[in-house]
């Protein structure tokens, strides 16, 4: 695949971004093969450095992986996307080497730690510290709601952690986080429709992000927020910008987590590339109409 990964990058051009992290699954050091499979992907082009410091075999090891990774990621001028601390752990602690090795590289604002989940069970003077590091380093941090709810606390009885980062916290102390949907059908999670709508809910309902306001920055987190950690250009509705979108059948961001509204249509370039009908139920019920539109009937703000 990576033999065309040009070719194919261009040609799906006309409808999505496409970037591909070259992301040593089984750990840069764990699996003897890794390093040149890496180097092979991000010669061929690959976008990303990956890593997954927390699966290496020693904590050593996880801690070494991230400063050789970020030394490639600097020497290439790419950016790094760190599975790190995926963990119930509160002694994994490789977003803390995450963060110096950024700063010391210059790596500011091209550096994602993904998951983050040994966050949820550290104690909170160890994280007053941690977390303006990552300010520091303007580090943006990936949570995974729908994974991390499934995964994390497995070795809990009760009470049993919920398993998502600390989100409020984290964006109250300025770092800019994009939710994201880490697997789609595979052995970790098999229920995922790459549905980012979907992924806002859950990550709403786990971090109890209930406020209007929080919940509007939910809809930001699967976009905006998420546009800026992938570098994207020319992102948003303002005049000059590209015209790529998703129209959606709410009346505002709340109603749009909501809903999950359907999508009636998805617009590159300026260009509709794909389109839906409207729902519109069908009732049949005394003095009702028989049609129903439902965003007729959401509450205006």
């Amino acid at each position: 695949m990576l033999k065309h990964y040009w070719k194919f990058k261009k040609k799906v051009a006309p409808y999505l971004d496409l970037q591909l992290v070259a992301f040593p699954q089984d750990g840069i050091f764990r699996d003897p093969d890794a390093k040149t499979n890496l180097i092979n992907a991000l010669d061929k082009g690959v976008d990303v450095v990956g890593g997954i410091p927390h699966f290496e075999r020693t904590m050593q090891d996880g801690t070494d992986s991230v400063k050789y990774l970020c030394e490639i990621a600097a020497e290439r001028g790419l950016m790094v996307d760190m599975h790190c601390d995926e963990s119930d752990d509160p002694h994994s602690r490789h977003i803390e080497t995450l963060a110096f090795e950024t700063s010391r590289l210059g790596l500011n604002g091209r550096v994602s730690g993904s998951h983050l989940t040994s966050m949820h069970s550290m104690d909170n003077y160890y994280v007053s510290k941690l977390i303006p590091l990552m300010v520091e380093a303007e580090i943006h941090a990936i949570p995974n709601p729908l994974i991390n709810i499934m995964l994390q606390g497995r070795h809990d009885s009760y009470p049993k952690r919920r398993g998502q980062t600390r989100v409020p916290e984290l964006r109250d102390a300025g770092i800019n986080i994009g939710f994201g949907s880490d697997c789609v059908m595979d052995p970790w999670y098999s229920l995922g429709k790459a549905d980012m709508l979907d992924v806002a809910h859950m990550g709403l309902h786990v971090g109890q992000l209930s406020s209007r306001l929080d919940m509007e920055w939910c809809f930001d987190a699967v976009t905006t927020n998420s546009a800026k950690i992938m570098g994207l250009e020319g992102y948003g509705l303002k005049k000059g910008c590209k015209a790529n979108m998703v129209i959606l059948q709410a009346n505002d961001r709340i109603d749009a987590i909501r809903l999950r509204a359907n999508r009636l249509s998805v617009i590159r370039a300026g260009k509709i590339i794909s389109s839906s009908e409207p729902f519109v139920a069908e009732l049949d019920l005394p003095g009702r109409p028989k049609k129903l539109n439902p965003s007729e009937y959401i509450p205006k703000s």
